[in-house]
């Protein structure tokens, strides 16, 4: 009797583990997976400008590189200097500090950092999806760290996140 149930639980494991793996088969692809390679080949990405009130000088030669290597590792682009079916012209337009919340000694607790990203894009093979638009990151920070000790923190974070957006707006179609 024991052995019975012993085959019976073996074999109802196996029939679920089988329908599971059978009929639960979900594929997603999150990297290029809106593009049309057989129409969209190439990428040409400019120098990033920083055109922003308040200038960081390494911000914008970082933000250039990070989202060439976004497009270059997550799709099969050529990178190419220009003309490419797919461009994108990206210009720093704001760097700014606002105070998020005001103490009672009428200092800010916490201060919001932010970067906003013009973008003008150009889809030869489809203009209906080129767009000029701007992007925009922020990250807050306490009174008690002064900006200067967190701000390369801050920018990496806020890069990444704008990189994201931006990739997801051209390619992924989000």
């Amino acid at each position: 009797m024991a052995w019975m149930r012993s085959k019976l639980y073996f074999f109802v494991a196996s029939a679920v583990i089988c329908l599971l793996g059978l009929g639960c088969s979900v594929s997603y692809k999150f990297n290029g997976g809106a593009i049309d390679y057989t129409q969209i080949k190439t990428i040409s990405i400019g120098e990033v400008f920083n055109k922003a009130p308040v200038v960081y000088p390494p911000l914008a030669a970082s933000f250039t590189e990070q989202l060439k290597d976004r497009y270059v590792s997550r799709t099969r682009l050529d990178l190419v200097p220009q003309a490419g079916d797919l461009e994108l012209n990206c210009t720093i337009t704001g760097y700014d500090l606002a105070p998020m919340s005001i103490g009672q000694d009428n200092f800010a607790e916490r201060t919001v950092f932010t970067v906003t990203v013009q973008v003008k894009f150009t889809n030869r093979a489809n203009e209906k999806e080129s767009f000029d638009r701007s992007f925009k990151a922020y990250r807050d920070f306490p009174r008690s760290q002064p900006f200067v000790a967190v701000q390369d923190d801050l920018l990496r974070e806020i890069t990444e996140d704008l990189i994201k957006q931006i990739f997801n707006a051209t390619v992924e179609n989000w």
